[in-house]
This record gives structure tokens, C-alpha cells and sequence, in this order.
């Protein structure tokens, strides 16, 4: 079988066909970087020419679509990459109502989207992008801290609601201005799918009924990630999301790859471990768990890759690896 670029291997992937070999994909946080979209796109695109994966997925700070709010954070070396907020925007809960829709066009998001542009413009012919989108409830998480969104959750339903309608309608108006920019899709992270965290009942109410908002109107694009965040996930109530790829902690909570696959029709990313395979352990190490993934899968309607962000301290050696796997998966 001849090689496949990025492109048509994904779109084979997705249509359930057996492809050249299975596609790969991991990405990371450019802390610092991260603050200009010059820089991080400079950033994204040294580590796609370095490792050449199947898809782009654009992981800016957190904070990019809460900053036109008032949001500060700052990066105190965190593994991960990730940035603290410093103090919350929502101080009380008439701060909910106060939220006003943001201009897509301007700000941090402007800036965001001018980031996006410079990556298409490299990589869009051959190997697609696909944006982070945080889901509304994350949104909220940061703006009024995570011990304070539960108190408002259950102490002030209403005030909450307020303040995730403007944040998703901010987040649908921002998607609008991704179609122009030619990315593929987006990547959406659920954060609070977790039963240590949620009743099913509440994610319901403040996740799901938002997310699929936001998934309706990103339909168009071929190339959608759902990720579950988290540990303990209500993998039953995210499944049915209007997504082709699904993407969670595969080697830390339930379901298998195998399992998932019996449940979502479409294709799953996974099987790697951030911390213990990726960070911590050895290039061979890599090799078996990907292989084990790759057999769970048959190599079919799958994604290598890892259950999040793969921290900033990853070797170069076990990225590569994850890399190579792929390769030698049909000989």
C-alpha cells in the first residue's frame, strides 16, 4: 500500500477502512509561547515539522477565550504547561449577568484566530488543524474558580445558567470565525463528565445541554474531537455526541478502546499514558502500549495518541517513539 498523506488517511480512518498504517497525533501546551499567536504558531509548527503527526490540534492557555472577561492567570512551571488563574471574575453571582458577548473578531480571540491563520497557511494542504474549544462549563470553571462553581451550581442554578448563555453564545459566534479560517475542526474538551465531580442529573442540566449546542453549529467541519477529561467519566452521556473522534484518559478510566468501540461508531484516540509511558517511561515501553492499542483496534477506526496534553517534560526519544510505532504496526 502506498503512503497516504495526513489527509487521506484520517478520511479513510474515519470511514472505517483500512488505511497504510494507523494515523498518530499528540500535542502539548507552549507555556509562554502561548501569549502571542506569532510565537505559538511558530511553536506548533517546529513540533509538527519534528514529529510529523496526522493532525494538528492547536492547544493555546486556557485562558485565550476568558481573557476579554477580565481573566488573568500566569505560568509557575506547571509540567503540563498549563497557567494558575490569579483571582476570579465572578466574585458574586449577580457577575453572571453581567457577562457581555464577546467580539470574536477582537481581543485575545481575534488574536487567537490570527494564530490559526498562520498555521493553515503552512500545513492545511496536506495535514489537517483542528482548535481547542473549551466547553461553556470549563469556561465557567475559570472565570469563578473550580471550589466556587459547584457552590453556584447548587446554590444559584439560575445565576450560573445566565452566565453560561453569554459564554455560549461567545464560544458559537468564535466557531463562525474558525469556519473562515479554514481549520478542519475543533478539538472540545468536556472537563466535568465525571461522576467525582457531577451527578449525571447536573451535567446534563450545565454540560451537555451547551455542548451540543456548540457541537450542532461546529458540524460542518469533518474533523471533531470530543475529550473527556478526568478520571471516573459519564462516558454514556458524551458517546452520542455529533463528533468523529472520541478522546479520553483510555488507560486510567473506563471504557477500553475495545469497549468504546462497541458503543461510538466512530473513531477513538487513545492508548498511551501521559505521565507513566510518555514521561516517565522508556521508548520500548511506548512500542508495547501502542501495540497493545493497535491490537485492541485491529488498527481500525483509531488514533494513536494520549489521553490529554502530553506534559513539557515528555523526552524527545518517547515522543519519537510514539511516532515510529505506527510505522512498524503492519510489518
Amino acid at each position: 500500500m502506498s503512503k497516504l498523506s495526513h489527509r487521506k488517511r484520517l478520511e479513510q480512518c474515519l470511514a472505517g477502512e483500512k488505511t497504510d498504517r494507523p494515523p498518530v497525533a499528540l500535542w502539548r501546551h507552549f507555556p509562554i509561547d502561548d501569549q502571542s499567536p506569532e510565537n505559538l504558531a511558530a511553536a506548533v509548527a517546529n513540533f509538527q515539522h519534528t514529529f510529523d503527526f496526522d493532525f494538528i490540534k492547536v492547544t493555546p492557555a486556557s485562558s485565550y477565550c476568558v481573557k476579554d472577561w477580565g481573566a488573568k492567570d500566569i505560568w509557575r512551571g506547571n509540567p503540563e504547561g498549563t497557567r494558575d488563574y490569579v483571582e476570579p471574575v465572578i466574585k458574586n453571582i449577580h457577575d453572571w449577568e453581567k457577562l457581555e458577548v464577546l467580539n470574536p473578531r477582537k481581543g485575545h480571540l481575534g488574536q487567537m484566530l490570527k494564530c490559526l491563520n498562520l498555521i493553515v497557511k503552512e500545513f492545511s494542504k496536506t495535514t489537517p488543524v483542528i482548535q481547542t474549544i473549551f466547553s461553556p462549563l470549563s469556561q465557567a470553571k475559570n472565570l469563578v474558580g473550580k471550589e466556587n462553581l459547584l457552590y453556584h451550581m447548587r446554590a444559584y442554578p439560575e445565576a450560573l445558567k445566565a452566565g453560561l448563555e453569554t459564554i455560549t453564545l461567545s464560544t458559537l459566534n468564535f466557531i463562525e470565525e474558525l469556519k473562515k479560517t479554514g481549520i478542519d475542526g475543533i478539538f472540545y474538551a468536556v472537563q466535568h463528565a465525571q461522576f467525582s465531580i457531577l451527578s449525571p442529573s447536573e451535567f446534563q442540566t450545565f454540560g451537555r445541554n451547551y455542548d451540543l449546542q456548540i457541537l450542532e453549529t461546529a458540524k460542518s467541519f469533518w474533523l471533531n474531537v470530543a475529550h473527556i477529561h478526568g478520571e471516573n467519566i459519564m462516558f454514556e452521556q458524551i458517546y452520542d455526541y455529533p463528533v468523529q473522534v472520541l478522546n479520553w484518559h483510555d488507560q486510567q478510566s473506563p471504557p477500553s478502546l475495545r469497549d468504546a468501540q462497541n458503543q461510538f461508531k466512530g473513531v477513538v484516540c487513545g492508548g498511551l499514558r501521559q505521565w507513566e509511558t510518555m514521561v516517565l517511561g522508556t521508548p520500548e515501553r511506548v512500542y508495547q502500549e501502542a501495540k497493545n492499542a493497535i491490537d485492541q483496534t485491529a488498527g481500525k477506526r483509531f488514533i494513536l495518541g494520549t489521553g490529554c496534553v502530553i506534559p513539557i517534560t515528555t523526552p524527545f526519544g518517547n515522543i519519537f517513539a510514539a511516532r515510529r510505532a505506527v510505522e512498524h504496526s503492519n510489518q
